[in-house]
């Protein structure tokens, strides 16, 4: 099992959803995080006032996946998400050990 961790801009959010439902994904965790990286920020003006804006809005996505569907999980966040602007995001491949579902006991896969 790989942990899928992905960071993404938050208007695409919905539309990664419905494409990893379409491969197989049954679940993801999601965060609003803040950020940054070669984007480095941006400015805003505010009731007249211009100021920095050093961490941009994102959304981390984690989903645990078995290993035969991490290259088309990966492959469907990085097609979908992709706006051909700087700050599209991030995706990181992590295994994962061992997983279990609290409510019936169900052990790695099982438990997905």
């Amino acid at each position: 099992m790989k942990l899928v961790i992905a960071t993404i801009k938050p208007f695409k959010l919905e539309e990664v959803r419905e494409a990893l439902t379409t491969v197989g994904v049954r679940g993801m965790m999601v965060t609003e995080i803040k950020g940054f990286g070669a984007q480095s920020g941006h400015t805003e003006i505010y009731r007249g006032a211009e100021y920095a804006v050093a961490f941009v809005p994102k959304v981390k996505l984690e989903i645990v996946v078995p290993d035969d569907l991490v290259d088309q999980v990966t492959a469907t966040i990085a097609r979908t998400a992709r706006t051909d602007k700087i700050g599209d995001g991030k995706i990181f491949v992590v295994d994962v050990e061992a997983a279990l579902r609290v409510r019936t006991g169900e052990l790695d896969e099982d438990a997905l």
